[in-house]
């Protein structure tokens, strides 16, 4: 029996799960931390934070196990996306907090970007469209306001990098300075198509190549964790970003598979094998593995706040107490209850991109309580996914059956809501967390413990399917309301 190690590096917590070669979940530890937000739309995570929270959870696990380090075959991480560091190469001190993907102060910049006219050399290069949620931007605010930054960059005393990056460095104590082609390709500096940095992007942006990780297929040999952290050196053999990684976990290896993943954010990914369609309804053209040098590519719509909005009712709002109670709550609740919930507390992602929207709750009269407000949330969630089906249909790339995943697929009022509002049915599988899941199976992969994507594949379990319950008249009339509340918080810009 071989034992992999996933690190599930989150926005709002890190996970470690212990995954054996029966891709069986043996044990999985978690530890939430915070989130910082010094200004409207800044979004920030101290990187002592991130990095300790990985150790402290991948030794938990370990130790819940009953496993040493020397047992362990190897480790695949995934992460968060698109979130950016950058540090000295030197002391491996960062020169600022880690600006998150939800963070939105690049936005004035980004649209000079889009009035001087990148925005298509962009789209054709990355896939991508001109956005303060991909990462250049962010690098470019670091090296222009931090102190410094700029001439030590240009002296190549700056690393950047994604988490993934971030994590390999520390695991590696400074040896390993890499990526994968997943998570470049969420920068808007890789060119897809060269699978390469991009040197009219980087020129662009003003970013040193000095400063960028050498990128790697998904599964690969990425160095050695060291002793010093588990008591025994372990191959980093699979690295991916996180919804890529769900990908994989969900076995989507077929043109036309979908997943959708619900976390902080919710990210609906479409298998498009080795073509990189370009969407004509403003979703995101992307890698979604790389294996052999062999790209295969996905379209992706990609929503900021789903998880998120369960996390602020209880935390901000202190509504609920823990994100169980919403479908007690929801049960609870007439279908027609009248309260719309739009979450965009960090602005709008696909298809809208409109980084200056705002949140909004619609339909409040004096009857209105905890559960409708509750259930809006969850409903909203939904509706967002709608939105990025409807896309996606309109390019002429329908998803038949959905595969969900993430933490907020294990409830049923919203996974039966969701089947409803899209008219599909929705598969989940007996291990909802197929994001960690996606990067042991890599991992696995480069080691020899999988033999192929079709040995992976085999091992995907069926727990519940829901089948849509709502006429087509039902489901119309639901979207429409969403869609004057979303009309009701766009920017006018």
């Amino acid at each position: 029996m071989a034992y992999l190690l996933s690190i599930d590096q989150g926005t709002t917590s890190s996970r470690a799960i212990i995954v054996d070669t029966d891709s069986e979940q043996l044990t999985v530890a978690q530890q939430e931390f915070p989130q910082h937000f010094p200004r409207d739309g800044w979004v920030e995570h101290k990187p002592e934070d991130i990095w300790e929270s990985v150790r402290k959870t991948a030794n938990t696990a370990l130790k819940k196990a009953g496993l040493k380090a020397s047992q362990v075959t190897a480790i695949g991480i995934t992460n968060q996306r698109e979130t950016v560091l950058v540090w000295d190469r030197h002391s491996g001190e960062p020169i600022y907090n880690a600006i998150v993907w939800q963070d939105r102060r690049t936005s004035d910049y980004c649209r000079q970007l889009i009035d001087q006219g990148h925005e298509r050399m962009m789209q054709e290069k990355t896939g991508l469209i001109i956005d303060p949620y991909f990462s250049a931007t962010k690098i470019h605010w670091l090296l222009e306001n931090v102190a410094g930054a700029r001439e030590r960059a240009e002296r190549g005393e700056l690393a950047f990098g994604t988490v993934d990056s971030y994590l390999l460095w520390q695991l590696t104590e400074g040896k390993v300075h890499k990526t994968d082609a997943s998570n470049a390709s969420r920068t808007a500096l890789f060119n897809i198509h060269a699978q390469d940095w991009d040197e009219d992007l980087l020129k662009l942006f003003n970013i040193p190549r000095s400063m960028m990780p050498d990128v790697c297929d998904c599964a690969s040999n990425f160095g050695v964790a060291s002793e010093r952290w588990f008591g025994a050196e372990i191959p980093v053999l699979a690295m991916l970003g996180d919804q890529q990684s769900a990908l994989v976990g969900q076995a989507c290896f077929e043109e036309g598979m979908a997943k959708s993943t619900y976390g902080t954010g919710c990210f609906f990914v479409l298998n498009t094998g080795d073509k990189p369609l370009q969407s004509q309804h403003k979703l995101l053209t992307t890698v979604g593995y790389r294996l052999d040098g062999k790209v295969t590519y996905a379209l992706e719509g990609s929503i900021f706040v789903a998880g998120a909005a369960v996390q602020w009712l209880r935390d901000g709002l202190r509504l609920i107490e823990n994100a169980g109670e919403t479908e007690v709550l929801a049960r609870q609740t007439p279908m027609d209850h009248g309260v719309m919930l739009v979450p965009a507390f960090t602005g709008l992602g696909a298809p809208y991109w409109d980084p200056k929207a705002r949140g909004a709750i619609f339909g409040l009269t004096r009857d209105t309580g905890i559960k409708e407000i509750v259930t809006a949330g969850l409903q909203a969630v939904c509706y967002q996914t709608k939105d990025l089906q409807k896309a996606m249909e309109l390019d002429g790339l329908p998803a038949n059956i959905l595969r969900v995943d993430g933490g907020m697929a294990a409830n049923d009022w919203l996974m039966q809501f969701l089947a409803d509002i899209l008219g599909v049915k929705v598969d989940r599988p007996t291990s909802i967390e197929t994001t960690a899941l996606g990067a042991a199976y890599f991992a696995g992969l480069q080691a020899g413990v999988f033999k192929s994507l079709e040995h992976i594949a085999r091992r995907w379990k069926h727990d519940r399917e829901f089948v849509p319950e709502f006429s087509k008249e039902e489901r119309d009339r639901f979207y429409a309301a969403w869609l004057d509340a979303v009309a009701r918080v766009r920017s006018k810009d």
